[in-house]
């Protein structure tokens, strides 16, 4: 994996590796730090409000004898579900004489890309990255006059209470520890939150409640909105919900070492032993659980991304499981550019930051953290500020850093479905054309449920990454799971384009059925006939209803991001043998379409497990045919925004 010069068609060119600057941040962390060693307090306890006990790491700067140095420093908090005790084994393992250095080393040389097994450095490369240091203890950060807590949230880990799973009383909860860490004689009243993933949401939620010393966050992976990023995208859910909740409850269960109340412990986790894991099965099997649809519960997870006014920065990569969220939460802050700082890769929720501190790549993870914080919590002028401000991975392509997102001068246009053969997709159940103009003739394109999409990049997303290892399919050859699809695909490029933003495919269908599922791949095409997953989208047809005050248009009327409302009251009845109209939003993506190379849509009728309808829902589509239908009155056509003229 290389990265060289930003594609010429995006202007003005800025340094994605941060130049000058990046390389002084990263000096900084090589430098041999302030203090020699680290102190660790193990379940030390937070009361909350309420009654309840939070537990915590608690890690400050210590001299050679491991004693904690007198003084207080800027903290920085980490929220998490996931047991503190697993989360610093990770640290102990990488602190480990001869095994850390060598886990570090192999993470560093290890590369198999090119070969047939090139999804394994997909992971590997994770540790070098500087994703460990930022999810478990950053050693090299307290080390340098930081005091650091990795806290489990309550009714997780070591803490008593229920747990609220991101819920009203678990964010009071954030903001009380905030408020109890600035009282410690060790901390001078300055906060950050980090963290990946579910501790990222923590940190937004808290920075959008403005609460007194939270002066800057950084968010790797957070979400904006859990329902159509994961939970019920399109109305169809997946299989991470059930497959997160069960390893939560399940680690939520490993025994609490030392200092701490066990009976109270154990009488919370009886009275909540698997929290959620029961309304869900049940909204899954008979759809009698409101939570199944976009709901007011939604409401009070989903930060108030306008009412963050703290300096935020914000990891997010083109296949996490929680989608374009990143690059959404970053055009909704109500932050100056700078201030606001946007880094997206492209890669899986399990592998944030791989390449990361490669010659052309952004800075590592932990160097970008601690910049973050040595700008923001201790005033340290290191022009962090002008990194980016939004640096992207172009897929297809190369890191490149923008003003803003999408490239504002990608411009919406049409691109009309066709049965007229391309000629590139024999593979597939039916190969049609993308055109410039609307198809001259009627078609009837019929696409039948199957698991072949279980072999697929989708699969890869929404499992976080783990099926990359893989490789083919699951990564960067989408052709066995287009033998189940009826695919749409454009002349080859004359001269490279760049996709920068959401798209909208507005399909005309026929279902035989009172429910059917469209799942939606859009590809890149090499050349040799390789077919890249780029984005998806998924729509039940009972779910097609689109609210138009919520959504985005292009300059001629056209949705370029169709918001369906996804609530039970909103669900529309779907006639059988007769045309409907569906809009289907696609995932945000910013992606080159070399010279030579193809664009392609693929239209699949199941696409376990990343899109899977609860069960009422699947036994109303009875797994019948399902059929698209080209009509040059009332054209199906992908609405994509482009930069450059492919000619298509």
């Amino acid at each position: 994996m290389t990265a060289v010069q930003p594609h010429p068609l995006l202007q003005p060119v800025r340094d994605p590796s941060g130049g000058d600057a990046a390389a002084a941040w990263a000096a900084i962390v090589r430098e041999e730090p302030r203090y020699p060693r680290v102190s660790v307090s193990a379940n030390v306890r937070i009361p909350m409000s309420d009654g309840t006990a939070l537990r915590a790491y608690v890690v400050r700067p210590a001299d050679a004898s491991g004693k904690a140095v007198t003084g207080s420093f800027p903290t920085v908090l980490n929220l998490t579900p996931y047991n503190k005790l697993l989360i610093k084994s990770i640290d102990t393992i990488l602190e480990t004489p001869v095994l850390g250095r060598a886990i570090r080393a192999f993470s560093s040389a290890f590369d198999l890309t090119g070969t047939r097994f090139d999804g394994i450095t997909e992971i590997t490369r994770v540790v070098a990255g500087g994703a460990a240091d930022l999810l478990s203890v950053n050693r090299h950060l307290v080390r340098s006059g930081y005091v650091q807590m990795i806290v489990d949230v309550r009714g997780t880990g070591s803490s008593s209470g229920t747990w609220d799973v991101l819920g009203t009383r678990e964010q009071l909860d954030s903001l009380e520890v905030i408020d109890w860490a600035r009282r410690q004689y060790w901390c001078n009243g300055r906060v950050g939150m980090a963290g990946i993933s579910y501790s990222a949401i923590n940190a937004l939620q808290a920075a959008a409640k403005q609460p007194a010393g939270l002066d800057a966050i950084f968010a790797v992976e957070g979400s904006v909105d859990i329902v159509r990023e994961i939970f019920a995208t399109g109305g169809a859910t997946s299989a991470f919900i059930p497959l997160w909740l069960t390893a939560v409850n399940a680690l939520k269960w490993a025994p609490a070492i030392g200092g701490i109340d066990t009976f109270t412990w154990l009488r919370d986790r009886t009275l909540s032993p698997a929290t959620n894991l029961f309304d869900l099965a049940k909204g899954f099997v008979t759809g009698r659980d409101s939570r199944i649809y976009d709901d007011e519960y939604y409401d009070t997870i989903d930060a108030a991304i306008e009412d963050i006014a703290v300096p935020t920065f914000l990891y997010g990569c083109w296949h996490d499981i929680f989608g374009g969220s990143a690059p959404d939460i970053y055009n909704r802050l109500s932050l100056e550019r700078g201030s606001k700082q946007l880094l997206v890769g492209d890669g899986y929720h399990g592998n944030p930051g791989i390449g990361f501190g490669e010659p052309g790549f952004p800075p590592r993870l932990d160097m970008l953290e601690r910049a973050w914080f040595d700008k923001w919590l201790r005033d340290i002028d290191n022009g962090i500020e002008n990194y980016g401000p939004v640096t992207l991975r172009q897929q297809g392509g190369n890191w490149t850093a923008h003003g803003r997102f999408p490239a504002p001068r990608a411009q919406p246009r049409r691109l009309y479905l066709s049965a007229t053969p391309s000629g590139t997709a024999a593979h597939a159940v039916a190969d049609g054309s993308l055109t410039t103009e609307p198809a001259t003739s009627r078609d009837i394109l019929t696409v039948r449920p199957s698991l072949r999409a279980v072999v697929s990049r989708d699969t890869t997303q929404v499992l976080a990454g783990v099926t990359a290892v893989l490789g083919g399919g699951f990564t960067y050859d989408n052709r066995f799971a287009e033998g189940a699809a009826v695919t749409f695909t454009t002349g080859p490029a004359e001269s490279d384009a760049v996709l920068s933003g959401p798209m909208n495919l507005h399909l005309r269908v026929v279902c035989h059925a009172r429910e059917a599922l469209w799942a939606i791949m859009i590809c890149d095409v090499a050349p040799d006939g390789t077919s890249t997953v780029l984005s998806n989208g998924a729509l039940l047809a009972s779910r097609r209803a689109v609210d138009d005050e919520r959504s985005l248009f292009a300059p001629n009327g056209d949705y370029t991001r169709p918001y369906h409302p996804l609530t039970e009251a909103a669900l529309l009845p779907v006639p059988i043998g007769e045309p409907i109209v569906l809009d289907i939003d696609i995932l945000t993506t910013e992606a080159v379409i070399a010279s030579g190379h193809r664009l392609r849509v693929s239209v699949f009728a199941t696409d376990t497990p990343r899109f899977i309808p609860i069960l009422p829902d699947l036994v109303r589509t009875r797994l019948r045919r399902q059929d698209i239908a080209i009509d040059p009155q009332n054209p199906s056509y992908l609405v994509v925004p482009v930069l450059g003229e492919p000619g298509w």
